[in-house]
């Protein structure tokens, strides 16, 4: 499990995160969802070890988050930023295999190609086994590197996925795909997905549970069915549900 307890994480004179104390399982989703600004990827960022915070620790399995070595770190989470930007001429395919890198001194180079082949198949993204990256469409490209940070973790256990907004380029067919796929990679495999999300809808069908966050404060935390009611999601979207089933009627 990583713990955060009183988290605090402040740019320039700006307060980003403010006591932010929270609690990321093993076997389960966790999605982090709160307005644009709020400190949502902030918060991922940290959970990873991606970004320095100033007040409140973090720690991982029972052991604190900055006595890790890059490569235990590496070994212990993967993470997707929302960009990633690549102009090499690598294939997809290379991409892929360098989920691996954590592990070159461990594994075989069969079977890292195996596993490369394996979560490429996962993903729908087979078929641009040997296309340039750059070449890729948006939503194929966020597919392999979705692909490209299971590869990291598959074979291990009691480690953690952090994914920020990872279906935000892609269409309905993959956007379910992908979110399926997470979610028994967490309970089959043991890992902690950690996920940015703005969809309300897949937050409810795939997360077990969610961490609502508004102005860089928590603001509710726990199980998806119990923190995503209408009024805490009228607070801290500042929307009327109302308004919201108003508005799709209008379409039907």
């Amino acid at each position: 499990m990583i713990i955060a307890e009183h988290l605090g994480v402040k740019v320039g004179e700006r307060l980003i995160l403010d006591d932010i104390s929270i609690q990321i399982p093993v076997a389960k989703v966790t999605a982090i969802m709160g307005p644009n600004g709020s400190g949502k990827s902030t918060l991922l960022k940290c959970l990873a070890g991606a970004n320095s915070i100033k007040n409140g620790k973090i720690s991982i399995n029972g052991k604190p988050l900055n006595t890790y070595s890059l490569e235990a770190l590496s070994r212990s989470r993967a993470v997707l930023s929302q960009t990633t930007t690549i102009d090499f001429p690598f294939s997809a395919f290379d991409i892929v295999k360098m989920g691996r890198n954590p592990y070159s001194n461990n594994s075989s180079q069969i079977q890292d190609e195996n596993i490369a082949y394996h979560v490429l198949k996962c993903f729908d993204c087979l078929a641009l086994k040997d296309r340039v990256f750059p070449t890729l469409s948006g939503g194929e490209q966020q597919r392999v590197q979705l692909a490209r940070v299971v590869a990291q973790l598959w074979g291990t256990n009691n480690t953690y996925l952090f994914l920020d907004e990872p279906t935000s380029a892609l269409d309905l067919k993959h956007q379910h795909q992908v979110l399926r796929f997470v979610s028994e990679f967490a309970s089959t495999k043991n890992i902690g997905v950690c996920i940015v999300m703005h969809d309300l809808n897949l937050a409810m069908r795939y997360s077990d549970q969610v961490i609502l966050i508004k102005s860089g404060k928590l603001f509710a935390s726990g199980e998806t069915n119990k923190v995503l009611i209408s009024k805490n999601i009228e607070r801290v979207f500042e929307v009327s549900i109302d308004s919201i089933f108003y508005e799709r009627s209008k379409f039907h």
